[in-house]
Protein backbone atom coordinates (compact mmCIF):
# COMPACT_ATOMS: atom_id res chain seq x y z
CA UNK A 1 0.00 0.00 0.00
CA UNK A 2 1.35 3.17 -0.53
CA UNK A 3 0.93 6.28 2.05
CA UNK A 4 0.26 9.46 2.19
CA UNK A 5 3.61 11.23 3.48
CA UNK A 6 5.03 14.72 3.98
CA UNK A 7 9.38 15.15 3.41
CA UNK A 8 11.23 17.76 4.23
CA UNK A 9 14.52 18.94 5.93
CA UNK A 10 17.77 17.21 4.78
CA UNK A 11 20.18 14.92 6.90
CA UNK A 12 19.41 11.36 8.17
CA UNK A 13 15.95 9.97 7.85
CA UNK A 14 13.05 10.03 10.37
CA UNK A 15 9.84 8.60 10.33
CA UNK A 16 7.16 10.29 11.99
CA UNK A 17 3.73 7.92 12.57
CA UNK A 18 0.79 9.09 13.99
CA UNK A 19 -1.45 7.91 16.61
CA UNK A 20 -5.46 6.45 16.26
CA UNK A 21 -8.01 8.95 14.44
CA UNK A 22 -5.56 11.12 13.46
CA UNK A 23 -3.08 12.40 10.00
CA UNK A 24 0.51 13.70 9.34
CA UNK A 25 -0.35 16.90 10.51
CA UNK A 26 -0.69 16.06 13.90
CA UNK A 27 2.64 15.50 14.04
CA UNK A 28 3.65 18.89 12.30
CA UNK A 29 4.88 20.64 15.73
CA UNK A 30 7.63 17.74 15.73
CA UNK A 31 8.30 17.43 12.13
CA UNK A 32 9.56 21.27 11.63
CA UNK A 33 11.62 21.46 14.61
CA UNK A 34 13.66 18.45 13.41
CA UNK A 35 13.24 19.57 10.09
CA UNK A 36 16.28 21.59 10.46
CA UNK A 37 18.94 18.65 11.51
CA UNK A 38 16.50 15.35 9.38
CA UNK A 39 15.11 14.39 6.61
CA UNK A 40 11.44 13.78 7.88
CA UNK A 41 8.84 12.11 6.30
CA UNK A 42 5.71 12.38 7.97
CA UNK A 43 2.97 9.40 7.00
CA UNK A 44 -0.52 8.80 7.29
CA UNK A 45 -1.26 5.14 8.16
CA UNK A 46 -4.15 3.06 6.14
CA UNK A 47 -7.41 3.87 6.97
CA UNK A 48 -6.07 7.77 8.04
CA UNK A 49 -5.91 11.22 6.54
CA UNK A 50 -5.45 10.76 2.65
CA UNK A 51 -3.70 7.05 2.57
CA UNK A 52 -5.67 4.40 1.18
CA UNK A 53 -8.44 2.60 2.98
CA UNK A 54 -8.40 -1.10 3.80
CA UNK A 55 -10.17 -3.65 5.33
CA UNK A 56 -7.14 -4.86 7.10
CA UNK A 57 -5.73 -2.90 9.91
CA UNK A 58 -3.13 -4.78 12.32
CA UNK A 59 0.20 -3.94 13.52
CA UNK A 60 1.95 -6.53 10.88
CA UNK A 61 0.10 -4.87 8.04
CA UNK A 62 0.78 -1.10 8.87
CA UNK A 63 4.67 -1.85 9.73
CA UNK A 64 4.66 -3.51 6.58
CA UNK A 65 3.14 -0.69 4.80
CA UNK A 66 5.89 1.79 6.25
CA UNK A 67 8.73 -0.76 4.98
CA UNK A 68 7.41 -0.28 1.39
CA UNK A 69 7.30 3.45 1.93
CA UNK A 70 10.95 2.74 2.94
CA UNK A 71 11.52 0.82 -0.10
CA UNK A 72 10.24 3.39 -2.23
CA UNK A 73 12.30 5.64 -1.49
CA UNK A 74 15.22 4.40 -1.17
CA UNK A 75 15.94 4.46 2.13
CA UNK A 76 18.10 1.57 3.70
CA UNK A 77 17.59 2.61 7.74
CA UNK A 78 16.11 5.12 9.32
CA UNK A 79 14.91 6.70 13.16
CA UNK A 80 11.45 5.92 13.89
CA UNK A 81 9.31 8.03 16.06
CA UNK A 82 5.52 7.22 16.53
CA UNK A 83 2.92 8.47 19.14
CA UNK A 84 0.20 6.22 20.93
CA UNK A 85 -1.12 3.86 17.65
CA UNK A 86 1.72 5.46 15.94
CA UNK A 87 4.30 4.00 18.73
CA UNK A 88 3.26 0.85 18.65
CA UNK A 89 3.74 0.81 14.66
CA UNK A 90 7.31 1.58 15.05
CA UNK A 91 7.96 -0.68 17.52
CA UNK A 92 6.13 -3.68 15.53
CA UNK A 93 8.72 -2.59 12.66
CA UNK A 94 12.03 -2.98 14.95
CA UNK A 95 11.01 -5.95 16.66
CA UNK A 96 10.19 -7.65 12.86
CA UNK A 97 12.43 -5.28 10.80
CA UNK A 98 15.29 -4.49 13.05
CA UNK A 99 17.93 -4.51 10.22
CA UNK A 100 15.33 -1.16 8.84
CA UNK A 101 15.83 0.80 12.06
CA UNK A 102 18.81 3.43 13.47
CA UNK A 103 17.18 4.41 16.61
CA UNK A 104 13.24 4.27 18.11
CA UNK A 105 11.07 6.92 19.97
CA UNK A 106 8.25 6.03 21.40
CA UNK A 107 5.87 8.77 22.85
CA UNK A 108 3.39 7.41 25.31
CA UNK A 109 2.71 3.93 25.03
CA UNK A 110 4.09 0.79 25.79
CA UNK A 111 4.10 -2.82 24.25
CA UNK A 112 1.30 -4.08 26.03
CA UNK A 113 -2.41 -4.90 25.37
CA UNK A 114 -4.92 -2.07 26.21
CA UNK A 115 -8.43 -2.03 27.71
CA UNK A 116 -10.72 -0.09 25.41
CA UNK A 117 -10.84 3.60 26.48
CA UNK A 118 -12.15 5.02 23.18
CA UNK A 119 -15.76 3.98 23.49
CA UNK A 120 -17.10 7.53 23.76
CA UNK A 121 -15.15 8.84 21.24
CA UNK A 122 -16.26 6.19 18.88
CA UNK A 123 -20.30 6.88 19.67
CA UNK A 124 -19.25 10.86 18.62
CA UNK A 125 -17.96 9.73 15.70
CA UNK A 126 -20.87 7.68 14.78
CA UNK A 127 -22.93 10.78 15.76
CA UNK A 128 -21.43 12.74 13.05
CA UNK A 129 -21.27 10.13 10.43
CA UNK A 130 -25.56 9.04 10.97
CA UNK A 131 -26.27 12.90 10.05
CA UNK A 132 -25.58 15.13 7.03
CA UNK A 133 -23.38 17.55 8.31
CA UNK A 134 -22.76 20.62 6.78
CA UNK A 135 -20.19 22.79 8.97
CA UNK A 136 -17.56 21.72 11.54
CA UNK A 137 -19.95 23.66 14.20
CA UNK A 138 -22.59 21.08 13.32
CA UNK A 139 -20.33 18.48 13.83
CA UNK A 140 -18.66 19.62 16.85
CA UNK A 141 -22.51 19.85 18.61
CA UNK A 142 -23.39 16.62 17.97
CA UNK A 143 -20.05 15.57 19.76
CA UNK A 144 -20.27 17.43 22.88
CA UNK A 145 -22.58 15.06 24.41
CA UNK A 146 -20.06 12.23 24.24
CA UNK A 147 -16.66 14.54 24.59
CA UNK A 148 -16.63 17.00 27.33
CA UNK A 149 -12.83 17.66 26.26
CA UNK A 150 -12.83 20.59 23.67
CA UNK A 151 -9.38 19.79 22.34
CA UNK A 152 -10.00 16.56 21.86
CA UNK A 153 -12.75 17.65 19.68
CA UNK A 154 -10.71 20.00 17.62
CA UNK A 155 -8.41 17.28 17.07
CA UNK A 156 -10.76 15.07 15.67
CA UNK A 157 -12.22 17.78 14.08
CA UNK A 158 -9.24 18.14 11.87
CA UNK A 159 -9.55 15.13 10.03
CA UNK A 160 -13.22 16.05 9.09
CA UNK A 161 -13.19 17.12 5.54
CA UNK A 162 -15.67 17.72 2.40
CA UNK A 163 -16.50 14.77 0.41
CA UNK A 164 -17.44 14.77 -3.46
CA UNK A 165 -21.20 15.30 -2.43
CA UNK A 166 -19.70 18.72 -0.38
CA UNK A 167 -20.75 17.36 2.60
CA UNK A 168 -18.26 16.51 5.92
CA UNK A 169 -17.11 13.29 6.43
CA UNK A 170 -14.37 11.98 8.29
CA UNK A 171 -11.09 11.05 6.20
CA UNK A 172 -10.04 8.12 8.43
CA UNK A 173 -12.16 4.64 7.46
CA UNK A 174 -14.39 4.85 10.60
CA UNK A 175 -16.22 1.53 10.38
CA UNK A 176 -12.87 -0.30 9.89
CA UNK A 177 -11.62 1.16 13.06
CA UNK A 178 -14.21 0.64 14.72
CA UNK A 179 -14.75 -3.10 13.61
CA UNK A 180 -10.54 -3.66 14.28
CA UNK A 181 -10.76 -1.65 17.45
CA UNK A 182 -9.91 -4.60 19.67
CA UNK A 183 -6.67 -5.36 17.09
CA UNK A 184 -5.41 -1.59 17.83
CA UNK A 185 -5.69 -1.80 21.37
CA UNK A 186 -3.59 -5.61 21.39
CA UNK A 187 -0.20 -6.21 21.69
CA UNK A 188 2.78 -5.89 19.36
CA UNK A 189 4.81 -8.30 18.16
CA UNK A 190 5.48 -10.67 21.48
CA UNK A 191 8.61 -13.36 20.08
CA UNK A 192 11.20 -10.63 19.13
CA UNK A 193 13.31 -8.35 20.94
CA UNK A 194 15.11 -5.24 19.16
CA UNK A 195 18.92 -4.10 20.04
CA UNK A 196 18.12 -0.67 18.80
CA UNK A 197 18.90 2.27 20.80
CA UNK A 198 15.12 3.24 22.46
CA UNK A 199 13.32 5.76 23.94
CA UNK A 200 10.44 5.76 25.82
CA UNK A 201 8.81 9.69 26.56
CA UNK A 202 5.88 10.14 28.85
CA UNK A 203 3.89 12.58 29.70
CA UNK A 204 3.82 12.63 33.40
CA UNK A 205 0.05 13.11 34.01
CA UNK A 206 -0.84 10.09 31.03
CA UNK A 207 -1.50 6.54 32.39
CA UNK A 208 -0.03 4.74 29.46
CA UNK A 209 3.09 4.12 29.98
CA UNK A 210 2.72 2.49 34.03
CA UNK A 211 5.31 1.30 35.89
CA UNK A 212 4.22 -2.34 35.64
CA UNK A 213 5.03 -2.11 31.87
CA UNK A 214 8.47 -2.37 32.61
CA UNK A 215 9.00 -5.38 32.28
CA UNK A 216 7.44 -5.51 29.22
CA UNK A 217 9.18 -2.74 27.56
CA UNK A 218 12.56 -4.37 28.67
CA UNK A 219 11.99 -7.94 27.59
CA UNK A 220 11.92 -6.46 23.59
CA UNK A 221 13.48 -3.49 23.87
CA UNK A 222 17.16 -4.20 25.29
CA UNK A 223 18.98 -0.63 25.41
CA UNK A 224 16.03 1.41 26.46
CA UNK A 225 16.32 4.75 28.06
CA UNK A 226 13.00 6.96 29.07
CA UNK A 227 12.32 10.55 29.46
CA UNK A 228 9.11 11.82 31.56
CA UNK A 229 7.47 15.41 30.27
CA UNK A 230 6.25 16.88 33.84
CA UNK A 231 2.61 18.99 32.94
CA UNK A 232 1.82 16.89 30.01
CA UNK A 233 -0.70 13.61 29.43
CA UNK A 234 -0.96 11.39 26.55
CA UNK A 235 -1.05 14.15 23.98
CA UNK A 236 2.58 15.26 25.40
CA UNK A 237 3.94 17.00 21.95
CA UNK A 238 0.81 19.21 21.69
CA UNK A 239 1.05 20.21 25.37
CA UNK A 240 4.81 20.72 25.54
CA UNK A 241 6.16 20.31 22.24
CA UNK A 242 9.47 22.37 23.07
CA UNK A 243 10.20 19.60 26.04
CA UNK A 244 9.28 16.64 23.45
CA UNK A 245 10.75 18.08 20.44
CA UNK A 246 14.67 18.36 22.81
CA UNK A 247 14.13 14.59 24.23
CA UNK A 248 14.05 13.50 20.64
CA UNK A 249 16.68 15.85 18.92
CA UNK A 250 19.07 15.21 21.64
CA UNK A 251 18.60 11.51 21.66
CA UNK A 252 18.82 10.84 18.06
CA UNK A 253 21.74 13.37 17.32
CA UNK A 254 23.74 11.83 20.36
CA UNK A 255 26.51 9.48 19.35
Amino acid sequence: MQLNYKQQGQGPNVILIHGLFGSLENLNVIAKPLSEHFTVINVDLRNHGLSPHSDEMNYPAMAQDIVELLAHLNIDKAHLVGHSMGGKVAMELALTHPELVNKLVVLDIAPVSYPARHTKILQALKAVSAQSIDDRKQADALMQPYIEELGVRQFLLKSLAKNEEGHFAWRFNLNVLNEKYSTITSNVNENNSCLCDTLFIKGNDSDYILPEHRTAIKARFKNTKAKIIHGAGHWLHAQKPLAVNKAINDFLTAV
